[in-house]
């Protein structure tokens, strides 16, 4: 599934679009008080409608478990008790059509694991062990291409050189690898291009962001500011028929890009400390985590912070943006390590 597609049934319902009232948006409640999230700064925890329309929000707990919360009855669905020797750092939701089942990934950074699992009996389909030998398991995407399915690893590398990005089928053979140029790579995510009927994909890297054809594993664009920064968390939409990069850096600033060109349309200093959990609201907002244990509101088209949601007791890492069935649209946020998922909503629309 797609950055600019998937979840569309909770992402983007139009009906419920309420843009004006962001200012509105306020502290509704913890969700959980039993999370625990491991440096993973888009996808520490995952939402989505399965096809047995269930809204899941799946993440790890202070036991390293794997929980499935129900969002609408707001319970637990289940757990899986000791599902990685270590701790859990991102999971990845993806709709197999073709077989009708909604299928997810758990990674381990620091144990270099992957499970691939069958959400409708909760089972482990493939364990993908010691994926890289030199390094750290930082995060891993899907990527359905012509009818197959893929499983993406990157490498961030501690000590000497990152490894190439891997490519494996359901069933843990190693398809093909790309050269990233030895570069930690921290962010990993398809975009499939409709009017060009392309995948690309797209990393962020220790110094730039780049994406690749999917086809011929040649390196597309290089989205390069001269920051030299880490660059954790990116976001691709389409904005009036043009397909946008926004990305964040370790600098505090935020830029955005044409995704095809490669230009860099604006640029936006956000705060002196990393930026981490970025999320777009209807493309009109950008709402961003950071080390100030805060959530920035940014006014994309005015470039500015229009508020900052105070609440949690670490830094803000993970955030979703959802239409719930009682509070219409809502965010969803997740800090470091042992806290708390919280609601935010906007007040006039309970």
């Amino acid at each position: 599934m797609d950055i600019l597609d998937k979840n569309k049934l909770i992402m983007n319902n139009e009906k419920k679009e309420n843009n004006l009232n962001i200012n509105n948006l306020k502290f509704e409640k913890d969700i959980i008080k039993d999370s625990y999230s491991f440096y993973s700064f888009n996808y520490s925890f995952i939402i989505f409608e399965s096809i047995d329309k269930i809204l899941y929000l799946i993440y790890s707990n202070n036991n390293n478990s794997i929980v499935f919360y129900d969002l609408i009855k707001n319970q637990i669905i289940t757990k899986i008790n000791n599902p990685h020797n270590k701790s859990i750092s991102n999971f990845r939701h993806f709709l197999d059509i073709i077989n009708k089942r909604d299928l997810i990934i758990s990674v381990s950074a620091e144990d270099n694991n992957i499970k691939l699992w069958n959400i409708k009996n909760f089972e482990c389909l493939y364990n993908y062990e010691n994926v890289n030998n030199n390094g750290y398991l930082y995060s891993a995407c899907f990527l359905n291409d012509n009818n197959n399915n893929y499983i993406i690893t990157t490498n961030c590398a501690w000590k000497g050189i990152s490894e190439p990005i891997k490519f494996f089928d359901f069933n843990g053979n190693k398809i093909k690898e790309i050269n990233n140029s030895k570069e930690k790579t921290y962010f990993i995510d398809i975009l499939y291009d409709k009017k060009l009927s392309k995948n690309y994909l797209i990393t962020g890297n220790e110094g730039c962001i780049r994406s690749y054809n999917c086809n011929s594993n040649n390196i597309y664009r290089i989205y390069n500011d001269n920051d030299k920064k880490d660059h954790d968390c990116i976001v691709v939409y389409n904005d009036n028929e043009e397909i946008k990069l926004i990305d964040s850096s370790d600098d505090g600033n935020i830029r955005i890009w044409n995704f095809h060109s490669a230009k860099l349309i604006k640029k936006i200093k956000i705060c002196d400390c990393d930026l981490y959990g970025m999320c777009l609201w209807n493309n009109d907002y950008l709402f961003f985590g950071c080390e100030e244990k805060l959530i920035k509101i940014i006014d994309l088209k005015k470039g500015i912070i229009i508020d900052n949601l105070k609440g949690h007791n670490n830094w803000v890492i993970t955030m979703k943006k959802i239409n719930h069935p009682e509070y219409g649209e809502c965010l969803i946020s997740q800090d470091l390590g042992k806290g708390q998922i919280k609601l935010w909503v906007i007040k006039n629309n309970i």
